[in-house]
């Protein structure tokens, strides 16, 4: 049986990006995610931290690969990660993200 997951291991940092900012007018919010997090978990860990209202949440899940590392040569393996898009209750806002667009 594997751990359970506590809200602050949950979302592990907010992805800033410029197609991030334009979702974040949307009411929309792009966090990266514990890849063993399910949705349920992503709502309850938004909900709880944030204090706002979840609508619906989409999520993206990147395999791990291989590259060649351009220093050494050698054959190393990126991790998988996952992020989760998050939709919340039009009118709220998530602080973070306010504060990064000036």
């Amino acid at each position: 049986m594997s751990t359970p997951l506590i809200h602050q291991n949950t979302i592990l940092k907010p992805v800033v990006t410029e197609k991030s900012h334009s979702l974040a007018i949307l009411d929309k919010y792009v966090f990266q995610v514990d890849p063993s997090a399910s949705k349920y978990q992503i709502k309850k860990a938004v909900e709880d931290l944030f204090k706002v209202n979840v609508v619906s949440i989409n999520t993206i899940k990147h395999a791990s690969r291989k590259i060649k590392s351009p220093k050494t040569g050698r054959h190393l393996s990126v991790p998988s990660d996952k992020k989760a898009v998050v939709q919340i209750k039009k009118g709220q806002k998530i602080e973070i993200f306010n504060s990064l667009k000036s």
